[in-house]
């Protein structure tokens, strides 16, 4: 053989076995690092991208609270003390009676009130909070009742009823619009009820007469619209505009998979069944501030289940309701990721400066393989704060 064969040869022989199975082992450990790579990527994207969606649902969740309760009162908390908080509400849709309601609200506020019973005793407050009364059992039940009235929520009296039980006489009819809802009430008297004004109705220069008709009107039973305008004593507080759809009486408490939901007292959108507002809510508690003094400072902070404050007694008192200028709320947020380890031993503790301290809950089992996030807020009752301070 040649030399020039020879070499031909060594390069035509390819690998060995040694070199090929040397070459396969570093595949193996380059495959590995990189599969390594992108799963713990890919894992700390997920965990990422969960914590940012909790993160993003308990700022939408405060939001959502926080707009609702610092209009609580807006419409009526000029007239509090004229019939108006802790009177029992007396409503119609399109003729059908939805308050007071002789069953339990839609889950997840069936425990609200405690039963059907509590449920026909709602009363009128800015706003009230129900201890535990989800469905779980473990989070309270927030309800929130406010307007927006464009007339400054000026009370006027009612001077006498009309020609029919549907026309009122005020001593002023000035900035009253068609289609506008409002409260009749009388101090003294146990029932109020939710009125509107016709679509006809147009305000002309020394006009007294409102014809009441419409989605919201009721002459109400037992105490009607008659009897409470024909003592000369009652009161007409206009909250909103059916229109504009601004009068909110609404149920905030926690639903099914961890969701935020709220329910409609009034039904404005004619249905009865709550709507989910955000997601990755676990838990949501809440406080009383109370200014027990009328200077328009917090005095003190109270559970809604200590005594004297529980929510029957609360919505039956206006002199209580008149106390509530602020709310303590706390939402405990849970990721939507289950991690393969565990990474969480607690829940943290809330409330810890209001001397009404939730101590941390301790996890177990599956529990500790998701990631928790308290958020404390405090929202201010602006409308009660502006009442006329001591």
């Amino acid at each position: 053989m040649s030399i020039q064969q020879a070499r031909r040869a060594v390069r035509e022989r390819g690998l060995t076995l040694i070199e090929l199975l040397v070459a396969m082992v570093i595949a193996l450990v380059v495959t590995l690092a990189v599969t390594s790579a992108v799963i713990f990527g890919e894992s700390t994207k997920r965990t990422t991208t969960s914590v940012n969606d909790i993160n993003q649902s308990g700022s939408y969740a405060a939001y959502l609270l926080d707009r609702a309760v610092r209009s609580a009162g807006s419409g009526f908390t000029q007239s509090w003390d004229l019939g108006v908080f802790g009177c029992k509400l007396q409503a119609k849709r399109s003729n059908a009676a939805i308050l007071p309601r002789t069953t339990v609200f839609p889950v997840p506020f069936e425990k609200f009130l405690g039963d059907a019973t509590g449920v026909a005793d709602l009363r009128i407050a800015p706003l009230l909070i129900g201890k535990g009364q989800s469905s779980d059992g473990k989070s309270d039940v927030l309800m929130v009742m406010g307007g927006n009235a464009a007339t400054g929520d000026v009370p006027r009296p009612i001077i006498s009823a009309g020609a029919s039980a549907n026309i009122i006489r005020l001593d002023n009819t000035v900035q009253l619009r068609k289609n506008d809802i409002a409260l009749v009430s009388q101090v003294g008297t146990t029932d109020c009820l939710l009125e509107q004004v016709d679509s006809s109705f147009a305000d002309s220069a020394n006009n007294e007469l409102v014809t009441l008709n419409g989605t919201y009107y009721t002459a109400g039973v037992g105490t009607t619209l008659a009897s409470l305008a024909a003592t000369g004593s009652a009161y007409f507080t206009p909250l909103g505009n059916g229109a504009a759809n601004n009068v909110q009486f609404q149920l905030f408490g926690i639903g099914t998979n961890n969701t935020l939901v709220s329910y409609d007292l009034l039904r404005s959108d004619g249905t009865d069944a709550p709507q989910t507002l955000a997601d990755g809510v676990m838990e949501m508690h809440a406080l009383y501030g109370l200014d027990t003094n009328t200077d328009g400072i917090i005095d003190t902070w109270k559970a809604p289940d200590a005594t004297g404050f529980d929510i029957k007694t609360m919505m039956t008192s206006g002199a209580l309701s008149r106390q509530v200028v602020a709310v303590r709320v706390g939402l405990v947020l849970r990721s939507a990721t289950l991690e393969r380890g565990v990474v969480s031993e607690t829940i943290p503790a809330m409330f810890a400066d209001t001397g009404l301290t939730r101590a941390a809950v301790t996890l177990t089992n599956d529990d500790r393989r998701y990631r928790y996030r308290v958020v404390e807020f405090t929202i201010p009752l602006r409308n009660v704060l502006l009442l006329p301070k001591s």
